[in-house]
């Protein structure tokens, strides 16, 4: 995930020793290309050190202290006084600079000074327009710069604020997210556990041997629920051989009146997705698609690749499971549309159809690249 170029001090604090470094050295480069003289000089670096203390009152103390507490007022009324003492100052400044210059000499705009020193050229005179006086030239320059300043750190500070509180809001949200899919994950792993366990019960009266493989199984089922499943993200192949002990758990129980068909990749991109993302559909299947008396059958597939994930599981209802499959399923398939959710936001299709005797899940999951 790229980072907000506002999310740390560290680059907001390059940027601006950046900047500076910038302004300071300009008049170098000037003093090297052209023969620029000291009056130049002074003055810019007089106007640039009252420039940065506007920039930085308003950037630190007023917008932080006034503008976000909601004292607006206050704080157009402290920027204007500033912006009314700084210009005195530099004001003054100018005089005191223009005064040294010229050796003491009544204060002369430059204009004033250059066109004084040029001879009169011969031939007929050329009107010019009158230039406006240095004092309203001074006003201008500085009134337009100031405001410049003024709105140019509040609106940074404003952004910074807003990308700050952005930040903070994702973060919740993440942590949210995290509550929530442990949650949901508490809730699928008991139900799992508990209808496994029903399972193996139902064997043990039938055939030893094949409950005592159908706890070694469920032993490593429980591994991948207690290890893999407290992660956000498992390799896929995990997931897959997380589905085939299941399946063959199921298998152990069933009679040749049942058609299981499982189509699982054999080789693929070993892509990371959220784990127990599909176990509740296919649990689902053998809960309500398995009928001893009747024919009946499951099937299942899954096509991966790197931009999407197809996940296809249908199977016949049983009798006596028309309509109780969504009361009886409510806790696993309900909380797998919510898992999608929050984990694929309009990245996934879930279509669930329910027929007279039929019931099929399709799911598609586009990966991010």
């Amino acid at each position: 995930m790229k980072k907000n170029l506002f999310e740390t001090g560290k680059i907001r604090i390059i940027l601006h020793i950046l900047a500076w470094a910038i302004l300071i050295g300009l008049p170098l480069y000037f003093v090297k290309r052209w023969e620029i003289g000291t009056d130049f000089i002074w003055l810019y670096y007089i106007n640039l050190t009252i420039n940065g203390v506007i920039f930085y009152t308003n950037y630190f103390f007023l917008v932080p202290k006034y503008f976000f507490d909601g004292k607006k007022y206050r704080y157009f009324l402290s920027a204007a006084l500033l912006l009314v003492l700084f210009y005195f100052i530099s004001d003054f400044s100018n005089k005191a600079v223009f005064n040294y210059v010229a050796g003491g000499q009544p204060e002369k705009p430059p204009h004033q000074l250059r066109h004084e020193a040029r001879p009169a050229p011969p031939g007929p005179m050329l009107r010019f327009p009158v230039r406006p006086p240095f004092r309203q030239m001074h006003l201008f320059n500085y009134g337009f710069t100031s405001l410049f300043l003024v709105f140019f750190s509040l609106g940074l500070k404003v952004l910074e604020r807003h990308s700050a509180i952005e930040k903070i809001q994702k973060d919740l949200e993440r942590e949210k997210l995290n509550s929530e899919l442990a949650f949901l994950k508490n809730q699928i792993s008991p139900h799992f556990f508990f209808n496994t366990l029903n399972n193996i019960y139902s064997l043990i009266s039938i055939n030893q041997d094949d409950s005592q493989k159908a706890v070694l199984k469920l032993s490593k089922l429980m591994r991948y629920l207690l290890y893999e499943s407290e992660t956000d993200d498992t390799k896929l192949s995990s997931e897959i051989e997380f589905m085939n002990n299941y399946i063959d758990l199921m298998k152990l129980r069933m009679s040749d009146k049942i058609s299981l068909s499982v189509n699982f990749p054999k080789e693929f991109e070993n892509i990371s997705i959220p784990p127990l993302l599909f176990i509740p559909f296919i649990e689902n299947a053998f809960k309500h698609g398995v009928s001893f008396r009747d024919k009946s059958f499951i099937d299942i597939d899954l096509i991966a690749s790197d931009e999407e994930i197809l996940f296809k599981c249908t199977n016949s209802l049983s009798m006596g499971a028309s309509g109780s499959v969504a009361d009886t399923s409510g806790i696993g398939l309900g909380n797998v549309s919510k898992r999608l959710e929050l984990l694929f936001p309009g990245r996934y299709d879930l279509k669930i159809n329910r027929k007279e005797d039929v019931f099929e899940v399709n799911l598609k999951l586009r990966m991010k690249k």
